[in-house]
Parts: structure tokens; C-alpha cells; sequence
């Protein structure tokens, strides 16, 4: 049976999280905001609790869910040859919207799908998402919707796509904040140094390249730099004429604008992090 909540309530959202976090412990699936959109949730350590949030969504094992975690030090639980490049990332941006893609402790005891021995992390920047994970640990967590339909900006609307197949829904009204638009984290790969961003999102090209320079982006290509050599040009003189008027807008246009998200998919994922809220 499932179950809503009105988590702007006090009572109520007490009362949903002790009852997401039984529905956890019984391999089931809940819906919860996160800071990006709202996301589906199940154990991340249960085989059957995943299959059971990839059923839901209408995926196969080839799309395997990233993993929320409550603290930063929770990752090197959970990944192992973290670049220092990756941990600065984390640092700058977690909590926040930033999945990293990494490898997985092989270690653990856990089935995510067909990750290739990667794991996808992240820490959400929301209080009713903080106080879950706190609750239940590290989960498995998708956006909440079908596979192929719009991010649920509520959980009214995921519960409109995925009904029954969750039994408890977490209310915490709208998800980014109503107007703005749902834009889910951004990935970077750090499976591999250079890192490289697989899917831009809620943080931008530009910011991620203030904390790691060398960030390659979504294309493949690396950050302009002068050829070796090359003098810095002089600013022009004052009588010089400008090359375009003030406000003219140049004819070189970015491949996209910092933050937009990318229609162009990767050639190849490093298999965790599909549908990362």
C-alpha cells in the first residue's frame, strides 16, 4: 500500500521518514526531494531492492542507479583510487549537484546493476534527503520518473508515473525551487585522469574548472591554452578600433552555454551514474 507524506509539516514528515526508513529495511522503494529533482530510492546493499527501483523506472541492469551517501566520508567506504582532482571536486561541490563516478570498493557486497566496477556518488544539498540517508545509510537512487518521461518536480508527479511501485512518497513541495528549471547533477567521470564531464547539469563547465583546470568536458575537449612561447598580446592602443562594437555579439559561439545541459550523450559511460539525480 502506498503511502504519502506532507514532510512540510512537522509531524508528517517525521512520521514519513521512520515509515521510508522501515520501507528501506523491507526492500521496498520511496520517493524523496532531493536539491536537483526528486529522486526513487531503495537499499543500495539489496540485489532485490535494486531490481526492484529498475523495474519501477522500466530499466534493465544496463542502466545502473548512482548511490546518495550522507557524508564526505563515507566515500573511500565506498570508492577506491580516488584522484585527488575527484576529492577536491567533492570538497568544493558536496553536498551539492555533483554525481562523481568512481571505482567501486570491490570489497563490497552490493549488485547496482552492470556498473563494470564503478559507483556513481553523490551528497544531496536537502534537508529531508540528508535526514533519510542519516537514517537509512547509503542508497541507491534514481530520478523518479519512467524511463523516458519528464524528472518529477514533486512527488505528486512521481507518483503519477510510478504509482504503486513505491510505497512511500515524501512531499517536501517543489523540487528545484518553483520557476527554475529541473535540471539534474552534473557527472564527471573520475575513473580516469584527466576527469571528464559525461553529463552537464546543475553545476557548470566553468565552475567545476575553477577548482580542476584541467577538466575535460562534455566533448572531449580539454581547456584552450596559449602554444608554448606565445607572448600575451598588448592591450590595443586607445586610438585602436575595436573589432566589433560594444554589445556586438561575436560570431564564435561556445558549444554550449555554461550550465545548459548537453543533447549529445557520451560515446561510452563507465557504467554507473545513468539517471543521476
Amino acid at each position: 500500500m502506498t503511502t504519502s507524506y506532507d514532510c512540510t509539516a512537522a509531524e508528517q514528515r517525521a512520521a514519513g521518514l521512520e515509515h521510508a526508513q522501515r520501507a528501506i529495511r523491507e526492500n521496498k522503494c520511496v520517493v524523496f526531494p532531493t536539491d536537483t529533482v526528486y529522486g526513487i530510492a531503495a537499499d543500495a546493499f539489496s540485489p532485490l531492492a535494486v531490481t526492484m527501483l529498475l523495474a519501477s523506472k522500466g530499466r534493465s541492469r544496463a542502466m545502473p542507479p548512482p548511490v546518495l551517501i550522507p557524508r564526505l566520508n563515507a566515500l573511500d567506504g565506498l570508492a577506491t583510487e580516488v584522484p585527488a582532482e575527484a576529492r577536491r571536486l567533492a570538497e568544493a561541490f558536496w553536498p551539492g549537484g555533483l554525481t562523481l563516478i568512481l571505482h567501486a570498493q570491490p570489497s563490497l557486497d552490493w549488485d547496482l546493476g552492470e556498473t563494470k566496477g564503478t559507483v556513481a556518488l553523490r551528497i544531496p544539498a536537502d534537508d529531508i534527503a540528508q535526514d533519510l540517508l542519516t537514517l537509512t545509510g547509503p542508497l541507491a537512487v534514481s530520478s523518479a520518473n519512467r524511463t523516458g518521461q519528464a524528472a518529477a518536480q514533486t512527488a505528486a508527479a512521481a507518483e503519477a508515473q510510478l504509482a504503486e511501485s513505491v510505497e512511500v512518497y515524501l512531499e517536501g513541495g517543489h523540487r528545484p525551487a518553483e520557476g527554475a528549471d529541473a535540471l539534474a547533477s552534473t557527472i564527471v567521470d573520475a575513473t580516469a585522469v584527466p576527469l571528464r564531464v559525461v553529463r552537464q547539469g546543475a553545476i557548470s563547465l566553468a565552475r567545476l574548472r575553477e577548482v580542476v583546470p584541467g577538466l575535460v568536458d562534455v566533448d572531449g575537449n580539454a581547456p584552450s591554452a596559449p602554444e608554448p612561447g606565445t607572448a600575451t598580446p598588448p592591450p590595443a592602443e586607445s586610438s585602436a578600433e575595436p573589432s566589433a562594437e560594444p554589445g556586438e555579439k561575436s560570431d564564435a559561439e561556445p558549444s554550449a552555454e555554461p550550465g545548459e545541459k548537453s543533447d549529445a550523450e557520451p560515446s561510452a559511460e563507465p557504467g554507473a551514474g545513468t539517471g543521476a539525480v
